[in-house]
């Protein structure tokens, strides 16, 4: 029997590129984060007891914040029904003195990045997971010169964001071929970012 060796989409659809895709992207990129993630980063990282998450969508990354005594601010610009929905965190003024932590929609993640850093004070954190090539492309290389993260915490194993928060579908076997990571953000800090591993 000759082995299978896919097509010319195979490998783009295997690392999760949203042009080559099988599925249709979810619109406003609604990919949930599996809640442990976001545990595993808060046994090695210490955060404020106020945080704002901010792309909050289905209330995964919220929940286990709250669970850990966080005190949270959860918006979305989108309904789900959780949390304070018609929130545009792009477009909102006021700073934050807490730190932020979430996932963003993907194609905004740099504006996401700027905009939390420039809201919250200086000390402050803003943690965002994402896909380990965000510290890839041109494009973002005047942000990480101007702000640089401190600390980027890679996933040794593969962690779940699933689209529409729909956890099942993917534990039935879809999967991931996806590698993510947390990069933290500190305002104020200029130092070399630091590797960590962690999961």
């Amino acid at each position: 029997m000759k082995d299978w060796t896919g097509n010319s989409k195979t490998a783009y659809t295997t690392i999760g590129a949203s042009n080559h895709s099988c599925g249709v992207r979810e619109d406003n990129d609604f990919y949930a984060t599996e809640p442990k993630a976001l545990e595993l980063l808060l046994d090695i990282e210490i955060f404020d007891p106020f945080i704002w998450e901010c792309a909050c969508g289905k209330g995964h990354l919220s929940e286990v914040l709250k669970h850990r005594g966080y005190i949270v601010r959860s918006t979305d610009l989108i309904n789900r029904g959780y949390g304070e929905s018609d929130v545009d965190f792009l477009s909102t003024t006021s700073k934050f003195n807490g730190d932020i932590i979430t996932n963003p929609p993907y194609r905004y993640a740099q504006e996401f990045v700027e905009h939390a850093l420039d809201i919250v004070c200086d000390g402050n954190k803003v943690a965002l997971f994402l896909k380990l090539t965000f510290l890839e492309s041109k494009k973002r290389g005047n942000l990480f010169k101007k702000h640089p993260p401190k600390v980027i915490y890679v996933s040794r194993s593969r962690l779940q964001c699933a689209k529409n928060g729909d956890f099942l579908t993917y534990k039935n076997g879809t999967g991931t071929a996806i590698a993510y990571a947390w990069f933290i953000w500190e305002k104020g800090f200029r130092g070399e970012p630091i590797v960590r591993w962690f999961n």
